[in-house]
């Protein structure tokens, strides 16, 4: 008789999520969810030439109810065995109080969500940013707030208030340390489950949405950035699955919890090189 099917979930159908689902999927079902469905579909093209079996669905992550309808179509579809979560919104592309409400209140959300259905050795995947990393350092009292504030009244944080964020920039660098700083609480609880999860923080990488940002207000700072890094590139969606894979995979199977800087030394020059502020 034939097992139950494995399924892998991938919230954010671009570069990024499609180049780790590739990696890590074979022999699985995947579930490409996306805010748009010209977007799952663009992706759905994509492994269906690549051999795989998929289902689409459209999600919007800064809602409960979506993302609950999507943890029924994918349980109903198999074990829920992976995660990949690359959804989100830059601050070229939305105002403070959609960044907040996407990358730090949907990422909880999925977190929560798909917590409480992943499957015993099954593995998650958070696309966080290397703007988390610049951001000054947070009390222990902000970080346990943003790890472990129960899913609806993280918005209500008072350091998430408008007199406190003062830009979508700033909105964006709290969101991505809150995505760090939750997957490591969110670790625990999916242990329990025997499941794992962690978090990628990459620098530039040359997707549609870093196109956005070259060619936006940020864009000659972008460009500083890279060419000022250590590594003097950017980086690609595959370079990010080549990670993902190993945290997802046999060879990952003792880190949970964690967060992996993956941006050329981009950080590390802005901390201690020719990217540091004056």
């Amino acid at each position: 008789m034939k097992d139950p099917r494995n399924v892998t979930v991938v919230i954010g159908a671009g570069s990024i999520g499609q180049a780790i689902a590739r990696r890590v999927s074979a022999g699985r079902h995947v579930l490409l969810a996306d805010l748009r469905q010209d977007n799952a579909e663009a992706a759905a093209r994509v492994l269906r030439d690549a051999g795989f079996e998929f289902t689409t669905a459209i999600v919007d992550v800064s809602s409960r109810q979506s993302v609950e309808a999507l943890v029924h179509t994918a349980t109903a579809l198999g074990a829920v065995t992976g995660v990949i979560h690359a959804a989100g919104v830059s601050p070229s592309q939305a105002p403070i109080s959609n960044i907040l409400r996407v990358d730090l209140y949907g990422t909880a959300l999925v977190l929560e969500a798909f917590g409480e259905v992943i499957a015993e050795g099954g593995s998650g995947i958070v696309i966080a940013s290397q703007s988390g990393h610049r951001l000054p350092a947070l009390s222990p009292e902000q970080n346990k707030a943003l790890a472990t504030t129960p899913v609806e009244a993280l918005l209500e944080l008072p350091m998430l208030q408008e007199t406190q964020i003062s830009d979508p920039l700033h909105a964006y660098q709290i969101s991505k340390r809150g995505n760090a700083l939750r997957v490591m609480a969110e670790a625990v609880r999916w242990g329990k489950r025997g499941a794992r999860v962690n978090t990628i923080s990459p620098g530039v990488i040359f997707t549609p949405l870093a196109r956005d940002e070259l060619s936006g207000p940020r864009g000659k700072g972008y460009r500083r950035m890279i060419e000022l890094s250590p590594a003097g590139r950017g980086g690609t969606p595959d370079e990010v699955g080549a990670l993902a894979a190993l945290l997802m995979g046999q060879e990952g199977t003792f880190i949970t919890g964690s967060d992996f800087l993956m941006d050329g030394g981009v950080t590390a020059s802005y901390w201690y090189g020719d990217l540091a502020p004056e």
